[in-house]
């Protein structure tokens, strides 16, 4: 057994504990995949990250736990997210791993066939990107889309107009239930139109995405009081902002696009259409002279 120094030694117990952990995640991944293909590659990626994880033992001479709460999160995160989100994000850690193996290949041999490993599961990872919740993000795009730009207008021009945050929040839930069922509709019409098989599934998505960006910002206006209209707004916009954040890294991760520039455009788009309905409530209820 070779005489490993205590900076090797460290950087070996760091890699076996993440190969060990790796293999429980994807264990758990495939135990719930329902797709074969998938099920399968992700159990092989397990026994792969289990023999990895042998080959360090051997040299650290030591038997290691996973990382309980790194295991946690990202099982948590495939349960929420999808396995594509979490895979990206190991792929992505991969490679920031890289100068380590760069020091191991040095003294280990092992390491350059393993190195190998870890790159065939980045090929296999863009492979496996057949996850349904992917299939339908143009619709999810469009659902979420429309309700931040025609709510977050509707919302704040009302704000104002109305200044009350319950009638703000009754006007608000009344708009977006009947946008939502339009927009699942047309979405479904505009599908079959296309020859779509699958065009109910997308209006579902699209139907879901809408109505979760309904509860989301016309919620301020339910907590707030009645003359805090501009908290709630503040809020709104807040959450506005969140979402746009949220979804466009999401997005960013699974699918490999450009953050910063999607998420500028979105939240311009939003913000801007806010501000434009926002002074023309405060126009109509000067011009109509209507108090409420």
């Amino acid at each position: 057994m070779m005489e490993l120094s205590q900076e090797l030694r460290t950087l070996l117990l760091k890699r076996q504990r993440d190969e060990v952990t790796g293999a429980l995640l994807y264990q758990k991944m495939a135990k719930r995949e329902k797709h074969e293909e998938n099920r399968r590659l992700l159990e092989q990626m397990s026994r792969d990250e289990n023999d990895h994880a042998a080959v360090w033992k051997h040299y650290t001479n030591t038997e290691v736990k996973p990382d309980s709460f790194k295991l946690f999160r990202l099982n948590l995160l495939s349960i929420l997210l999808g396995f594509t989100f979490v895979l990206k994000i190991i792929q992505k850690d991969e490679q920031l791993a890289q100068q380590e193996y760069d020091v191991m290949i040095k003294q280990f041999p092992e390491a350059i066939a393993m190195e190998k490993d870890e790159r065939g599961h980045e090929q296999a990872i863009i492979h496996m990107l057949d996850e349904e919740r992917l299939q339908y993000v143009g619709s999810m795009v469009l659902g979420l889309n429309d309700a931040l730009v025609e709510l977050t207008g509707t919302i704040a021009g009302m704000t104002f107009a109305l200044t009350n945050t319950r009638l703000v929040a009754m006007s608000g839930i009344i708009t977006g239930i009947s946008a939502t069922l339009s927009m699942a509709a047309s979405n479904y019409l505009a599908e079959r139109a296309d020859g779509n098989p699958n065009a109910l599934k997308s209006c579902i998505y699209t139907g879901i995405a809408y109505l979760i960006t309904v509860v989301l910002l016309v919620t301020p206006y339910l907590i707030f009081g009645n003359e805090m209209y501009l908290y709630a707004l503040l809020t709104m916009l807040a959450i506005v902002l969140l979402i746009i954040f949220f979804f466009n890294y999401y997005i960013s991760v699974a699918k490999d696009y450009k953050f910063s520039s999607r998420f500028l455009e979105m939240a311009c788009i939003s913000l801007g259409v806010a501000v434009i309905s926002f002074v023309i409530g405060l126009l109509v209820k000067q011009f109509l002279g209507i108090d409420i």
